[in-house]
């Protein structure tokens, strides 16, 4: 690999100006085609084999003007007075005037007033679907009631559900990691050509996926993670490639041959860290949910585009900057003529010991007390993860301030919280007799159950074969005292014959995402872990070091989960990261954060351990390769680490509590992995293993190809002569 590698940095070095002109018209087509293409995204969570889906199924063929969007207008009179019929009327009226609009119930006809009169419920039902309804529908939804006087009008409901959008917040991930990158490289060329590098390689992925909503159906989350992911791996994959680049310009070797050396084995690493990133994020499909399996594809694709960006056009920006990538004193260094000195501390082809050596030796010494300290630590913090909750998320913990919170909370106030936690009984029948009469009994069934505050007369159809029953739960969306109702329900009104009876509602449909990635939650881990264990074999040639990697990652799992939890669930410091209201973790936040995670994890494991092996392989003994590895490596990985947390780190400023959620998970991830786990206690690990960390038995070590991760075959060969006039093949 790295040879075929080497040629390709070689290459592109060479062909500069071409290839810089095909990424560039690669971005403007694709530009051009999400301009023109771009189609809307959609916060519509479909459960293929769940029983709260195939109740919308049937809602959809059965009872169709009741499988739109809804909306619930929230009324309420000053303290101390009643609402007014007469003065509710223009507003249900204004209502039932918007287009799209079948229905608007006035609530004094529906019963949906409070006890004191002062606060009522306008049930609205669209006739598209939630992600159908247009922009101009949702403005005149939210205008209706402007003009009520002495009224508090909010306005809640799924139709109320919006696309996230990324502002200027994020921008400020990036701006950290361009000071990360001055102080690593101390050079503005070096660090704004990283950055530009991964920017345009960000660019090209987005475009092709906006390209694609025209027709695929993507989440408002899906682009967002894209973004995440492709910009926070882009700049680091840049910055690894980049490194070994002016460290083999700091050893004498001509630009092109640094940038092919740099390719061929930093480019291997970012080769292998890039797949476990885009296998994990793929591997998100074998949960069968289809808009989890489209968020995974979504980011894997942008992190593909930013591996191709890494290898193709990082070179060939190399070679537009030449030595000038160098810091001016480096650069003075290594330009001059054989036998005239150097400066003080900057001889050619040495290496000026910092931090990372200095670290590795006091790792050497204190291997046992870090390795004891890290792992008790790390246990502590994932104490709290095993209360973890898991729900979709609701209005109730939107930003405080925002129209949904608004109608959560006086939908709360004047009728309590079960009112925003509705659940809907879909009962089929063969007939309208059976059907009646199922739905008659059911209402009795439900009525009786725990935690179950009332239930609505039955809606029929016009066949009078479809009753929907509105059902009150006591307690809001995501309580636990709510899912325990749901299952209860489904229990009693399983045995009633003559019609199928199914429970749906956003409320059971979250309910039955989140028991659905629970448990396939597990069986995720088992595939994750297992995959790293194998790539790590094929990559060190060793037994030991893929399973301290994989169990160096559970404690990182573990101790993000808790960590995210006590704040995000049980509101410890919430207020620090802009939580208002705390509650269960969005559902799919655990499996896509150890797809994630487990990417992240083993790009550093592969950047540190590489050159560990390497100096290992060429007759170093396991110590000093172990300071080595760190020596050269953790100056780069702690600016990769930054950079990455500074990115994830924006993301927490922005109000949608899902992407705060995983922004902080992400960026807290980073942190412990690369600083706790792979930054002390894999030294310490190999510290203490010694020789036996390369152990690997006589008939694997046959078996393995020998993927040549770290460039043995590259560093064996000479150097050869640069001549622009020659085009290198790949």
């Amino acid at each position: 690999m790295a040879t075929l590698l080497y040629r390709l940095g070689r290459f592109s070095f060479r062909r500069r100006g071409r290839i810089a002109a095909v990424w560039l018209l690669l971005l403007t087509l694709l530009g051009v085609g999400a301009a023109t293409l771009m189609g809307p995204t959609s916060d519509k969570f479909s459960m293929p084999g769940t029983e709260s889906q195939r109740a919308l199924d049937d809602l959809d063929r059965q009872f169709p003007q009741a499988g739109g969007a809804t909306g619930t207008i929230v009324l309420a009179a000053p303290e101390g007075a009643k609402l007014d019929p007469a003065a509710v009327a223009p507003v249900v009226k204004e209502a039932s005037g918007i287009d799209g609009v079948t229905a608007a119930m006035d609530p004094f006809q529906t019963g949906a007033v409070s006890q004191d009169g002062r606060y009522a419920l306008i049930q609205v039902q669209f006739d598209k679907a939630v992600d159908e309804v247009t922009d101009e529908q949702k403005s005149a939804y939210e205008a209706v009631g402007a003009g009520a006087e002495d009224l508090r009008v909010e306005h809640g409901g799924e139709v109320m559900g919006g696309e996230v959008e990324v502002g200027s917040t994020e921008a400020l991930g990036v701006l950290v990691a361009a000071v990360v990158l001055v102080v690593t490289f101390g050079s503005l060329v070096a660090a704004g050509m990283t950055l530009l590098n991964a920017l345009i390689g960000v660019a090209v992925g987005m475009a092709g996926l906006f390209s694609l909503t025209s027709v695929i159906e993507l989440t408002s989350t899906a682009p967002i993670l894209a973004l995440m992911l492709g910009l926070a791996v882009g700049i680091d994959y840049s910055l690894f490639i980049t490194s070994r680049y002016r460290q083999y310009l700091g050893e004498g070797l001509e630009p092109e041959e640094a940038a092919g050396r740099a390719t061929g084995t930093a480019g291997s690493a970012v080769v292998f860290a890039g797949a476990t990133v885009v296998i994990a994020l793929a591997g998100l499909s074998v949960v069968g949910i289809p808009f989890l399996s489209v968020m995974g594809l979504a980011a894997a694709g942008t992190v593909a585009v930013a591996v191709l960006v890494a290898l193709t056009l990082l070179p060939a920006f190399l070679s537009f900057a030449g030595r000038k990538i160098l810091p001016r004193k480096q650069r003075q260094a290594v330009g001059k003529p054989a036998g005239e000195p150097a400066e003080k501390g900057a001889e050619k082809g040495t290496v000026t010991e910092g931090f990372g050596f200095t670290w590795g030796r006091l790792v050497t010494k204190l291997r046992v007390p870090l390795l004891v300290v890290g792992v008790l630590g790390l246990g502590a913090l994932t104490l709290p993860a095993q209360d973890m909750r898991m729900a979709l998320p609701d209005a109730g913990t939107a930003a405080e301030g925002s129209p949904a919170r608004e109608a959560y909370d006086l939908t709360s106030e004047g009728f309590g919280e079960g009112f925003n936690g509705r659940l809907i009984a879909v009962v089929n029948g063969t007939d309208a007799q059976s059907t009646a009469a199922a739905a008659e009994q059911a209402t009795a069934l439900i009525m009786d159950t725990e935690g179950v505050l009332t239930v609505a007369p039955p809606q029929l159809n016009e066949q009078g074969t479809t009753a929907l029953l509105a059902i009150i739960p006591e307690a809001g969306p995501t309580a636990a005292a709510t899912e325990a109702a749901v299952h209860d329900i489904r229990d009693r009104v399983a045995d009633i014959e003559g019609a199928d009876i199914a429970l749906t509602g956003a409320t059971a449909l979250g309910i039955d995402v989140s028991e659905k990635l629970a448990d396939a939650l597990p069986v995720y881990l088992l595939l994750v872990v297992g995959l790293s264990i194998l790539l790590l074999m094929l990559v060190f040639r060793s037994v030991l070091v893929p399973l301290k990697a994989a169990l160096g990652f559970l404690l990182t799992v573990g101790a993000t989960f808790g960590i995210t939890v006590a704040i995000f669930q049980e509101g410890h410091l919430a207020g620090l990261v802009g939580v208002d209201t705390p509650g269960p973790l969005v559902s799919f936040l655990p499996i896509l954060l150890i797809g994630i995670l487990f990417g992240l994890a083993m790009d550093y494991e592969v950047f540190l351990v590489s050159r560990m092996r390497e100096d290992f392989v060429h007759g170093a003994d396991p110590q000093t390769a172990m300071v080595s590895g760190m020596g050269h490596n953790a100056r780069v990985v702690t600016a990769a680490a930054l950079i990455m947390t500074s990115v994830f780190g924006g993301f927490v400023l922005m109000d949608d509590p899902i992407i705060k959620s995983i922004g902080f998970a992400l960026a807290v991830g980073v942190i412990i992995d690369a600083f706790v786990v792979r930054m002390a206690l894999v030294p310490a690990v190999m510290s203490l293993l010694g020789r036996a960390a390369w152990w690997l038995p006589k008939a694997v070590d046959k078996a393995l190809p020998d993927l040549d991760i770290e460039g043995e075959k590259l560093n064996r060969r000479p150097a050869p002569e640069t001549r622009d006039e020659t085009p290198v093949s790949v």
